[in-house]
């Protein structure tokens, strides 16, 4: 199987198909974007239906085979897409592709496109056979996080593929509001098409465009409360509110938050070096020391007791509980950032949290 960089995935599918792709990693918008071009070469060579599976608990993966043998009333060839959440497709998994791989040396499944589409894939898995059963018959594509250093130029890439161009001052106010989210650069991108009359995106422009993203000043709430800068936090959530800003798009950046936390803690507390849970948890590395902060005031039995109150404060937005929803983000605030609220709604919620 041919190991493609994403870059040349493009030109590969132009000039001859394969029967079977594998792309792995955990940049969500890069992978969305590589199966694009798969999809779009194969619909153009007349693989006009697709079949999309989900490696779940309760998953057959039986259906992937007769899938494979089976006519389509609609059209002559097709997709057959499986997405595997872990990258790993389990025993069941496994044989079924081993299977399928032994089929298309055979020269069976002409008709078909088999794709794969999961997490980063680690070398221990590359090892294993239904990967190398495949490995001869087709393109791997394994995507690559952005690095904090690679993310300018990513940009700049970006935005001379939109037709625009940026000073160098302009590209890292982007980098560095973005925090290595591909999937909001993108967007951002998309609205300075509308914005730059010219096609020239100076600081000034880029400044004053990110400015006004309500996106952007979540992340500042974000970074404030795990700073321990309760009143700064505040002072973001108030602004927020006034600025008509969905109470759900703030649960959902403390919620994700949290989460991270949540992980952090638990690996560090099983004695897990720092540096590597952070890696393992997606943490980026300007934004190590903000997770350290807060694990320095915030156990993983206190960091879970605040998980529960986000999903307390989800149900409030949703109608299912009677309380405001933004005095408790105001609670799940003050906690996150270290100062803890007296608040009796969040008292029920969590009792037992201690500062």
């Amino acid at each position: 199987m041919a190991k493609l960089r994403p870059e040349q995935l493009g030109g590969a599918v132009k000039k001859q198909l394969a029967p079977v792709y594998m792309v792995f990693g955990d940049e969500t918008l890069l992978v969305q974007e590589a199966c694009d071009q798969i999809r779009a070469g194969a619909r153009a060579a007349g693989f006009l239906e697709r079949e999309l599976y989900h490696n779940e608990s309760s998953f057959d993966w039986n259906q992937v085979l007769a899938a494979a043998n089976s006519l389509s009333l609609f059209a002559d060839k097709k997709i057959i897409e499986v997405r595997l959440p872990t990258g790993k497709p389990g025993n069941d998994g496994a044989k079924v592709l081993l299977e399928y791989a032994k089929a298309v040396k055979n020269g069976a499944g002409e008709d078909n496109i088999l794709l794969l589409v999961g997490a980063k894939l680690d070398a221990t898995a590359q090892r294993a056979k239904w990967f190398k059963a495949l490995e001869p018959l087709g393109a791997f594509v394994q995507i690559w996080p952005i690095g904090t250093q690679q993310l300018p130029r990513w940009l700049d890439q970006r935005l001379r593929a939109a037709n625009l161009r940026a000073e160098p001052g302009a590209i890292d106010i982007l980098a560095s509001r973005i925090e290595g989210n591909l999937l909001a650069g993108a967007q951002e991108i998309e609205k300075l098409k509308l914005l730059a009359d010219n096609g020239i995106i100076s600081s000034e422009l880029m400044s004053s465009s990110v400015a006004d993203s309500a996106r952007y000043d979540v992340f500042g709430l974000i970074d404030k409360a795990l700073h321990g800068d309760a009143r700064g936090a505040v002072k973001c959530l108030h602004g927020l509110r006034s600025e008509g800003t969905d109470a759900t798009v703030v649960l959902w950046a403390l919620a994700r938050e949290l989460r991270t936390l949540a992980q952090m803690a638990h690996l560090t507390a099983q004695g897990k070096n720092f540096d590597m849970a952070a890696k393992q948890s997606g943490v980026w590395d300007k934004r190590k020391v903000l997770i350290k902060n807060a694990l320095r005031r915030l156990r993983e039995p206190q960091v879970q007791q605040l998980l529960r109150a986000a999903n307390g404060v989800d149900k409030a937005i949703k109608g299912m509980r009677k309380a405001s929803p933004w005095d408790e983000l105001l609670d799940l605030t003050l906690n996150l950032a270290g100062t803890q609220s007296l608040s009796v709604s969040l008292q029920g919620l969590y009792p037992k949290l201690k500062k």
